[in-house]
């Protein structure tokens, strides 16, 4: 027998031997793999805002004990708004000098920058612009960003799953009719990853403490998703 042929039959050897469907002629099961895609709005009852003092001096002390009279009027105004301690968390602290490179000449030490700045939780949205105002007229100069959430997603995401294998559902039954068959039960689910889309964020620096209040703030809708893939049998009609 050739060499080639021996080899082949080897090879199908083993593969019967390991598999019960070559040794018992059992059929592979046909099947149909779909994903679906569901997707709920839902408007944000949370934001989160950074915000903070920058303070100049001549040297490190001037800057830093600047910034710690400024920051300790920003911590006690969000204290009078309301705002609990657990809803405030240092985000940012940094000491940096200051040079000139005016005239083309060598840089020059002409004092030192200190930033502090603390992310907020606000769990009442309508009560932002007013909060945003008393944190500029408190001293806070950097407002760095504003971001919106949903406390609780769970119920919305729910529904997007549900919306999703309704969507796998729908092409799973558009190819079967295309193709002639029927279809069978579900084999497998699995929920894939979501890319949810920005979401609405308002900027701000070094903002002036005579800014004319209200502060407009929009907190729009929040996108929540969810995908999932599905794999059914398919039969002969």
């Amino acid at each position: 027998m050739p060499r080639l042929s021996i080899a082949a039959a080897t090879l199908m050897g083993l593969l019967a031997a390991a598999s019960p469907a070559f040794a018992d002629g059992v059929k592979m099961p046909h099947i149909i793999t779909l994903s679906g895609h569901g997707e709920v709005r839902a408007t944000p009852d949370v934001a989160f805002v950074t915000s903070g003092v920058l303070s100049q001096g001549t040297t490190a002390a001037d800057a830093l004990a600047a910034n710690t009279k400024a920051m300790t009027d920003l911590f006690a105004a969000l204290k009078a708004a309301g705002i609990e301690d657990k809803d405030v968390q240092t985000s940012n602290f940094s000491v940096q000098p200051r040079y000139d490179f005016s005239n083309g000449q060598a840089p020059k030490l002409v004092g030192y920058d200190v930033s502090n700045t603390v992310t907020v939780k606000i769990k009442k949205i309508d009560e932002m612009g007013a909060l945003l105002d008393k944190l500029v007229q408190s001293g806070s100069n950097q407002i760095t960003g504003i971001s919106f959430d949903v406390s609780k997603p769970e119920q919305a995401t729910d529904e997007a799953r549900k919306l999703a294998v309704a969507d796998a559902q729908r092409k799973a039954k558009v190819y079967a009719e295309a193709m002639g068959v029927v279809l069978g039960n579900v084999v497998q689910i699995s929920e894939g990853s979501a890319v949810q889309p920005p979401m609405p964020m308002v900027r701000a620096t070094m903002m002036k403490a005579d800014a004319a209040p209200p502060v407009p703030v929009a907190a729009g809708e929040q996108t929540l998703a969810a995908d999932v893939n599905v794999i059914w049998e398919i039969n002969q009609p």
